[in-house]
């Protein structure tokens, strides 16, 4: 087989719905489950984002060879969407099911590893702590393990924003009037500081956000109006004092000027048995787009070594 033939194979993408309860899970696979390398499958972040942003871990299917799985959770772009549920539906619970539904329905459920971005992460924290059988190595990308500290260090990085934007920031806030555009104008300063650094934000990126801009149930009903805001189910959420449990090889990845300070992510250097941390320089919450080929040459040397 040529050179060519061989790239082409590993970047075959396969599309895909599974039925989880009585919805559906969007899911792509890029590369051949076939392969007898560990299988990755990506969460992304939010709660109430897309799998768009988080697109890049794809590089990883041609530089080693492994199936890489992408999915929208319930509610989000591709997957069925639920704008009339409120905060009762969305739970950590909902989104462990469904992670063990695709599992399953792809046939991978006995060996795989999962990276999971922000709220992704969070979720393959929880995931992790239950031990299940098949998950054979784990990588989370700029998460928190305590929404108090998470909030905390938001606040305090809002705190060396433009006077003028944190004006207006809390105006709005008080006022309760944060779809204003304003405020969305203010809140994106912080977001070109600490969410992503490329400007203007590479297309897979502003895709996330324009689908959250049409819908944003799931962010709104668990999270907030926005990254400092945090007023929804999740605001009190902490795995801090279960990470010991995690019992699987573990990576972890933060940028520089991250939302996801040294100190939101430093409860799983400190409780996760032998975990690694990688911090990205030139990155903030996104080193996968900021520094795209640094970080999937690390995640990918990292997963090698558990095949």
């Amino acid at each position: 087989m040529s050179a060519a033939a061989r790239r082409g194979l590993l970047t075959q993408t396969t599309e895909g719905h599974v039925a989880f309860r009585d919805y559906r899970t969007w899911y792509r696979i890029t590369g051949s489950l076939g392969s007898p390398k560990l299988p990755l499958v990506v969460a992304h972040g939010g709660p109430g984002c897309t799998h768009d942003y988080v697109d890049a871990f794809k590089d990883i299917a041609a530089l080693d060879g492994r199936a890489v799985i992408h999915y929208d959770q319930l509610g989000n772009g591709n997957s069925t969407r639920l704008s009339d549920k409120g905060p009762d539906f969305w739970t950590v619970d909902l989104f462990l099911d469904e992670l063990d539904t695709l599992l399953r329905a792809l046939g991978i459920e006995k060996r795989y590893a999962f990276l999971g971005q922000s709220w992704g992460g969070m979720l393959g924290a929880e995931h992790a702590v239950r031990r299940p059988h098949g998950l054979k190595a784990l990588v989370i990308a700029n998460s928190p393990a305590n929404m108090h500290t998470w909030v905390t260090e938001a606040n305090r990085l809002r705190r060396e924003l433009p006077k003028d934007v944190q004006d207006t920031l809390t105006r709005h806030e008080a006022a309760g009037t944060i779809t204003d555009p304003q405020y969305v104008t203010a809140s994106r300063v912080f977001y070109d500081r600490h969410v992503c650094r490329v400007v203007p934000w590479p297309p897979e990126v502003a895709r996330t956000f324009a689908i959250m801009d049409e819908d944003n149930t799931v962010y709104r009903n668990m999270n907030g109006p926005t990254e400092f805001h945090v007023i929804g189910t999740m605001k009190d959420w902490t795995i801090e004092d279960r990470l010991s449990d995690i019992a699987v090889p573990a990576l972890l990845i933060s940028g520089r000027h991250d939302e996801a300070t040294p100190e939101v992510v430093h409860p799983y250097v400190e409780r996760v048995p032998g975990i690694r941390w990688v911090l990205f320089e030139h990155s903030s919450h996104m080193p996968h787009v900021e520094e795209r080929e640094l970080c999937m040459r690390t995640v990918s040397d990292f997963l090698r070594t558990q095949d």
